[in-house]
């Protein structure tokens, strides 16, 4: 299918420009192959195959997997309780792609979250490398995603908590799309993330999906006691995804300015969209229209997890996404 062989060659053209800039030690996962059976098949076969939740590993060692099941395992362990009478976030950010801009967002943006809403130990960081050595994190794949949600479900209290799931990858028309190195492939869909969500009864939720097409989860998804922020209409791409990136546009825009902020998330997004149209608009590029739905019922939790949020707005870290611009 030829989106995802441009989606592939763009990932190798930024690769290559990361690893000749930096001439370094360390070299994160490069992404030269095609998906294994994505790119051989139709659009309407890829969105069937994204709601079964295919996905594929090839090239494990016994050790790797092994390490792997460890991660996760530590990840999931960790998770402490809700709290009787107190509506919790469980915060779980994750990187679905190994390019190390993914990775650095993820991790910031696990950090920002789990600090805004009081969710220290019920936080959850799912990504490959930063950029600056192997990964100690459990990979942002679909299985481990499903395992995560689960175990959030387990430990929460589905009728006072509250699931706050920030995603950040590359996308298509049918999903978010799970690419580490040429190891990992797969899609999560929209039908994919609602089915799971509703058999684990997680109704309270706040989904922020970074990627490209991102908009494709609001019609699903939304609902009178979620909010649903995406960084593009269903039919538009987003920007800021180059390997050697610290931020998506969005990322950057949302996490890394507007969530440090004390403002509802009404405030935020509206924030985030402002900042998206202006970077965007400076580049000539074409609007990726940014999408904000909030549930009329989320009032009463979202008002809840902010009482207890920073009082003082923190300061944004990393290079700025709009410097990719100043190359132009």
């Amino acid at each position: 299918m030829q989106l995802f062989r441009r989606i592939v060659t763009g990932v190798v053209v930024a690769g290559i420009a990361a690893v000749g800039a930096a001439q370094s030690t360390y070299q994160p996962p490069q992404h030269t192959e095609a998906p294994p059976f994505y790119a051989e098949v139709t659009p309407e076969q890829s969105a069937h195959l994204a709601d079964l939740g295919l996905t594929s590993e090839r090239d494990r060692t016994a050790g790797w997997l092994l390490a792997e099941h460890r991660r996760i395992d530590r990840a999931l362990g960790g998770l402490q309780p809700q709290r009787k009478g107190v509506v919790d976030a469980y915060v779980l950010a994750v990187a679905l792609d190994s390019d190390p801009v993914f990775g650095r967002e993820a991790r910031e943006a696990g950090r920002v979250l789990s600090a805004r809403y009081d969710a220290a130990g019920r936080t959850i960081v799912m990504a490959g490398s930063d950029g600056s050595g192997d990964s100690m994190l459990p990979r942002g794949s679909p299985d481990n995603i499903a395992l995560a949600l689960a175990r959030i479900a387990e430990v929460m209290d589905r009728r006072e908590d509250v699931l706050v799931l920030y995603t950040t990858s590359h996308g298509a028309p049918m999903g978010i799309v799970y690419n580490d190195g040429d190891q990992g492939f797969g899609m999560i869909s929209p039908r994919r993330l609602w089915t799971m969500l509703g058999a684990l009864g997680i109704q309270r939720r706040m989904l922020l999906i970074s990627a490209c097409y991102a908009g494709v989860f609001v019609p699903l998804l939304a609902s009178e006691d979620s909010v649903v922020i995406t960084a593009a209409a269903a039919d538009r791409t987003s920007f800021g995804c180059q390997a050697d990136s610290d931020w998506t546009f969005f990322g950057d825009a949302l996490i890394n300015h507007a969530l440090r902020k004390p403002q509802p998330i009404a405030a935020a997004g509206e924030e985030a969209v402002g900042l998206i149209t202006t970077w965007e608009q400076r580049g000539k590029l074409e609007p990726s229209q940014p999408q904000v739905s909030i549930g009329a019922g989320t009032a009463g939790w979202l008002a809840a997890l902010d009482k207890r949020g920073p009082t003082v707005a923190s300061a944004p870290v990393g290079r700025p996404a709009v410097s990719l611009l100043d190359g132009q």
